[in-house]
């Protein structure tokens, strides 16, 4: 059976990821910098960002799904001064380098690549970082594939947590759809064997709302939000934008009632 290679498979949506491929069906190989508790994956001990362990990982290997990324953004779930001047490339751009020549070396047929949708017109720093690494697929010899997606739920409830002690939170009125991890990784995974290549349909959430409305949504009665216009190129440099292709299934208030069913949410 071919065997697929995951990077970032330990992650949010990597985890998913490997969970669909498994209950697909498919033989699939972990890369991680420790080895996990999962028994139904094969596990490749290594470090995108040092090349620590990479050829080994790629031995026999049919397909990659590059999915690992470093946001430390993400990593603590707010904005700090420093995110708006500079973002570390080690994993994003090195990484997915080193990657791809490896994979070259070892013949492998697809390399699949998530990326984040409008980052041609963002300007944070990682988006920068993220879209310089995007690049370097596209142009590569490999059989390659691009899918972009829109931030994802988890990570905009981080962001959102951190404004608990806020009175009145400003949010911008401009509108975005983020999306559902596991939404994400069905189109991720059906992308990866389907037969087509080069750049996908990118993938968001199947609503379009206003961050303003998102946060409403989040806070609820607790206190008051407070709406701030901005214009459409400020808006999308942030990243705030609404994806053009797929769309997912699962909404922000019904993902909010997974995470915290005790709560009231409104729309």
């Amino acid at each position: 059976m071919a065997l697929t290679l995951v990077t970032g498979g330990t992650g949010h949506l990597g985890r998913d990821i490997v969970d669909r491929l498994v209950r697909d069906g498919h033989r699939v190989r972990l890369f991680a910098r420790a080895r996990g508790t999962q028994s139904d994956v094969e596990w490749a001990i290594g470090d995108l960002a040092t090349g620590a362990g990479l050829r080994d990982a790629l031995r026999d290997v049919d397909t990659v799904i590059n999915a690992a990324t470093y946001s430390p953004i993400a990593r603590r779930g707010g904005v700090r001064p420093v995110d708006f001047f500079k973002s570390p490339s080690a994993v994003d751009v090195e990484g997915t380098e080193r990657l791809l020549s490896l994979c070259q070396e070892q013949s492998v047929r697809h390399f699949l690549h998530v990326s984040i949708v409008g980052l041609d017109e963002a300007t944070l720093p990682y988006a920068r970082v993220k879209l310089a690494g995007e690049r370097l697929v596209r142009a590569s010899a490999l059989s390659w594939s691009v899918v972009r997606a829109t931030p994802f739920y988890y990570l905009l409830d981080k962001m959102l947590a951190g404004l608990a002690w806020l009175p009145v939170w400003p949010m911008p009125t401009t509108s975005f759809n983020p999306v559902d991890t596991i939404d994400v990784a069905d189109h991720v995974v059906a992308c990866a064997f389907d037969g087509t290549r080069g750049k996908r349909a990118e993938i968001g959430g199947p609503q379009d709302l206003s961050v303003a409305a998102l946060a409403g949504q989040y806070r609820d009665a607790r206190g008051k939000i407070l709406p701030i216009p901005m214009s459409g190129t400020k808006a999308r440099g942030m990243g705030f934008v609404v994806s053009q292709g797929v769309r997912g299934r699962l909404a922000w208030a019904d993902w909010l009632q997974r995470q915290y069913a005790d709560a009231r949410y409104v729309a």
